[in-house]
């Protein structure tokens, strides 16, 4: 990477992103724990586990349809957290704030982080402000860190996708990105579409309630689905069989996507996970899925298998198959 510059897409978390961590990050901070890349860091304790993790938040607008800046904060670190099988202990808050920001949207955004904490039953329990000039930023800029605790018996990695393991997503995809860009007024578009935000450490602890033996989980965010089972494959070793007809895509996000030539299968979610899951487990976790607020929309997406290892396979509706690279480059800047 040698006398390249950075760009937006090394922020979209796609295949730059991926390049970015692995050549010029993890050279300097390379060690047992922080090599997997999962979404949180589990650190081996006695009796039990921690997961540690950290994630700072730019979105643009700092309000959306479905949410705002302290919201999307909240939530991604608790999902995080939670698809380690963690629950949760407690966060942090950082606030960079741009000289001028308005007091009162300040406090609108705090009262979404309060409401969104007590949502996942967790409490804020340090933080920092800094202030910069006027100019040097674009509002408000938040990063979140948060500890877990992870329960006895339940060990969720990337790296444990097994073939035969079907594949369980909590409903349609591809909200929250929409629900940003029409929200920035780009495109002149308009649309009911709303960002999924949501914690979603009740529902993992329900379902490992119902399956401990869940192999791997994984929040959709930036790169959106495609990437997420793309870097879940390699991280296994595993082939992985997606069926077109099984991915929801609401009618709004489809429309969007027809008009703009972009593709849903790669657009970011905040309040969807997958999870890998042994075959004969299946049946009965997506019936306690389908009975929480946050999984009514739970559905088997497709499969494991030991064929194309490292690969995603999209089976279309006519039987065809379309090859899912990891995200190449940015569909859209700053959606988190």
């Amino acid at each position: 990477m040698k006398g390249e510059r950075i760009l937006l897409a090394h922020g979209a978390g796609g295949k730059l992103s991926h390049d970015l961590l692995r050549e010029l990050f993890l050279p300097f901070f390379n060690n047992d724990i922080l090599r997997v890349l999962d979404d949180s860091a589990i650190i081996p304790t006695e009796p039990s586990k921690l997961a540690f993790t950290t994630d700072s938040y730019v979105v643009k607008p700092l309000s959306f349809p479905g949410g705002d800046i302290g919201r999307l904060a909240i939530c991604g670190t608790v999902n995080d957290l939670a698809m380690a099988g963690a629950r949760p202990l407690g966060l942090s808050a950082s606030f960079i704030l741009e000289e001028g920001f308005s007091i009162e949207d300040l406090e609108k955004v705090l009262s979404s982080m309060r409401e969104a904490a007590e949502e996942a039953g967790v409490m804020v329990v340090a933080g920092d402000t800094k202030v910069v000039e006027h100019g040097a930023a674009e509002g408000l800029y938040i990063t979140t860190t948060g500890i877990g605790v992870v329960p006895e018996g339940v060990d969720i990695r990337g790296s444990k996708a097994r073939s035969g393991d079907w594949i369980i997503i909590n409903g349609p995809i591809g909200d929250h990105e929409i629900a940003v860009l029409i929200a920035r007024g780009d495109f002149s578009l308009q649309g009911e579409t709303k960002s999924d935000c949501a914690p979603l450490n009740g529902l993992v602890e329900a379902m490992l309630k119902a399956c401990p033996d869940i192999h791997c989980m994984r929040d959709p965010t930036r790169g959106g689905l495609a990437t997420v089972l793309w870097e879940i494959a390699n991280a296994s070793g595993v082939g992985v069989v997606i069926e077109e007809e099984k991915v929801l895509i609401r009618e709004e996000v489809r429309v969007v996507c027809d008009l703009l030539g972009f593709d849903p299968y790669y657009l970011a979610n905040e309040g969807k996970l997958i999870a890998f899951v042994p075959e004969e487990e299946t049946e009965g976790l997506l019936r306690m899925m389908k009975a929480h607020r946050l999984g009514k929309g739970a559905v088997v997406i497709g499969r494991v298998t030991a064929e194309n290892p490292g690969k995603v396979l999209l089976r279309t509706r006519i039987g065809g198959h379309r090859l899912l690279d990891p995200l190449s480059d940015e569909q859209f800047p700053r959606i988190c």
